[in-house]
């Protein structure tokens, strides 16, 4: 406990940091906002009440100390484009995202892990060299041209799943599973490459140490050997891969959520941005940062329950 309590409290500096960026670029953007806003044809007078209302008027330090004030509040502002709070907006959206993302990541695990472990135990055999392929195949094809080839052959061709569209899972949840089986196998076949990689280099160093070694001389099962010990000890390195996939997922899926027709979260994002909406890019940016900050705990975290020499009280 002592250790989250100290990650939470070193977050913060990394959050503040965040927010300065995350204003300062709002502030560098080229042209009058209020012009970029109502258009070259806005009189003076509009432009100027649009400045005011935003408080564009004002000093940038009063701004930023001012939006900082609101969001230690829990107020991201008002969507300039939406005319929701911002807050509503994100949590409307963040859902389906975060939805996407775990059935993405499951369907990756599911692939690499088997994958991993076999290439790395059938070293230079048939196996490995048919999961290198597919690895290297899979982390070659771009995402939309895969998403694009599972619509065609599945729902085009096969009429089996629907090619795009949203049911949210509260309301129907076998409609919610078909209309996002596509997009969950587009992103996690691609991202399995990069587990089943990491994983098979790090249980390879594992299984040629010396502890290992001697496990086998001892006359220990192979099966035994790389279930209890090899694999336990080859997973720090594909912890860290997984904290970062998942924190690339979740701000990172706004072709998949295009091609699929998904209101996520990337999509909301790409749309305020072409829409002007500078407050809601805030707030989105924002939250994505304290999603990574969240999920990068509970990576740190793992490593404990996943080699008990780690000592989180100490660090």
């Amino acid at each position: 406990m002592a250790y989250v309590i100290r990650r939470l409290i070193l977050s913060i500096p990394i959050l503040l940091l965040v927010t300065v960026m995350v204003f300062l670029l709002i502030q560098l953007i080229p042209g009058d906002i209020a012009t970029v806003i109502l258009g070259q044809e806005a009189t003076p007078e509009s432009k100027a009440a649009l400045r005011r209302d935003l408080g564009l008027d004002r000093p940038p330090l009063i701004q930023y100390f001012s939006w900082l004030g609101d969001v230690v509040r829990g107020d991201l502002g008002k969507s300039l484009a939406y005319q929701t709070p911002v807050l509503d907006l994100i949590w409307g959206r963040i859902g389906v995202t975060i939805e996407l993302t775990i059935g993405a990541f499951l369907i990756a695990v599911l692939i690499a892990f088997p994958a991993g472990i076999l290439s790395a135990t059938r070293r230079g055999g048939i196996a490995d060299y048919v999961s290198t392929f597919f690895a290297l195949a899979g982390m070659s094809i771009p995402s939309f041209f895969l998403a694009l080839m599972l619509i065609i052959i599945v729902s085009v061709k096969l009429g089996w799943l629907p090619a795009s569209g949203y049911v949210p899972f509260s309301e129907d949840p076998i409609g919610n599973l078909k209309v996002m089986i596509l997009p969950m196998l587009a992103t996690g076949i691609r991202e399995s490459a990069v587990l089943m990689r990491m994983l098979r280099s790090s249980l390879l160093e594992v299984l040629n140490s010396d502890y290992v070694r001697t496990a086998r001389a001892k006359g220990l099962q192979g099966q035994i050997v790389i279930w209890r010990h090899a694999l336990r000890n080859a997973l720090i390195p594909v912890l860290t891969s997984s904290g970062l996939l998942i924190a690339g997922l979740l701000g990172g899926l706004v072709i998949t959520e295009t091609i699929f027709n998904i209101p996520g979260f990337g999509s909301l994002v790409v749309e305020a941005v072409f829409r002007r909406d500078f407050i809601t890019v805030q707030g989105a940016v924002l939250v994505y940062a304290l999603l990574v900050v969240g999920v990068n705990l509970i990576v740190d975290m793992l490593y404990a329950v996943v080699d008990p020499r780690i000592k989180l009280a100490r660090g």
